[in-house]
């Protein structure tokens, strides 16, 4: 028995380009809505939203800086402190902080806590509760009353929960100051230091600051750390009156430029309190070093632009 049956003619190269064409399209076309969708308002939480949880959970409003790092000033842990005769205003000895540079909806986090040495059980307590890593504990200054330390952190994930940890182990220390300080010096004075350190700096608090940072990439696992989160130089101007002034702050250095840097320093009168680390995994691997010294300030800034010429700084430029 014959079947009536039709076979399908085969198709032709051309039908069979005509649909991979089409089936191209079609998936440029998804990826291209995806990618709208993505980038939709709403689809991920804006940066606007996502600071502003920060600031609710840590109780202070941050500010952004160069790369992308949120930082947060916070309040003054400790009692006011001396060295000698010397009064430091809380930016000199008590500067707290904490910083974020997002990633995604993640984080990575880098703060500095200084604490009163009574307070360093509590405050170290409260962070490993709260799952945030300590990576380094030491003193900045030496004979300062009352003795204080810092205590650097480190975490990554949601910012506002890392946040949160951070205002809960502050909330181990009670300390205010509500003391209005005065500018550090006239603008004339200002000029004069800059010109002499090559770089400008920045009235904060009271205090005369100079950031420097390093020229080369650095890295903590694999993730660049942005030259405004704790791995620039920091040097800080107290004015004392009459020319003089008191000098802190930390050169960040490599191995190889420890030992040149404290020589110039020493040399000059200017003590070394502290070296150490403030990370674990960076790259290249840095060493902080902590100063202490008064004296006469523009004396202080060409001792401390030599510092800084031994380093692999980036140059000064005209301060004028």
């Amino acid at each position: 028995m014959d079947y009536d049956h039709h076979v399908p003619e085969a198709l032709s190269i051309e039908d069979n380009m005509g649909r991979e064409a089409i089936l191209i399209l079609a998936g440029v076309l998804a990826i291209i809505l995806l990618a709208a969708i993505e980038c939709s308002p709403g689809a991920a939480e804006s940066d606007a939203s996502y600071w502003n949880k920060v600031d609710e959970a840590v109780g202070i409003k941050g500010t952004m800086l160069a790369g992308g790092v949120y930082k947060t000033e916070l309040p003054p842990g400790v009692p006011d402190v001396k060295v000698g005769d010397v009064l430091l205003r809380p930016a000199m000895a008590a500067d707290s902080w904490v910083s974020f540079v997002r990633m995604g909806d993640e984080a990575m986090m880098m703060g500095d806590i200084v604490v009163p040495a009574g307070d360093l059980g509590p405050v170290q307590r409260r962070f490993v509760e709260e799952g945030i890593d300590i990576t380094a504990i030491h003193n900045t200054l030496v004979g300062e009353s009352p003795q204080v330390y810092d205590m650097h952190i480190s975490g990554r994930g949601n910012a506002a929960v890392m946040a949160a940890s951070v205002r809960a182990a502050l909330e181990q220390v009670n300390v205010t100051h509500e003391e209005v300080m005065p500018a550090p010096g006239s603008s004339g004075q200002l000029k004069r230091l800059d010109e002499a350190m090559g770089y400008r700096g920045r009235a904060e608090n009271g205090v005369y600051v100079y950031e420097v940072p390093r020229a080369e990439r650095i890295t903590m696992d694999g993730m660049e750390i942005p030259s405004t989160m704790d791995v620039s130089t920091t040097i800080k101007f107290q004015p004392l009156g009459g020319g003089k002034a008191a000098i802190t702050g930390d050169f960040i250095l490599r191995p190889d430029e420890v030992k040149t840097v404290m020589k110039t320093l020493s040399e000059n009168g200017i003590v070394v309190t502290a070296l150490h680390t403030h990370m674990l995994t960076e790259e290249p691997r840095l060493f902080m070093m902590h100063f202490w010294a008064t004296g006469d300030e523009a004396a202080l800034a060409k001792a401390l632009r030599q510092a800084l010429d031994n380093t692999n700084s980036l140059r000064p430029y005209n301060a004028g």
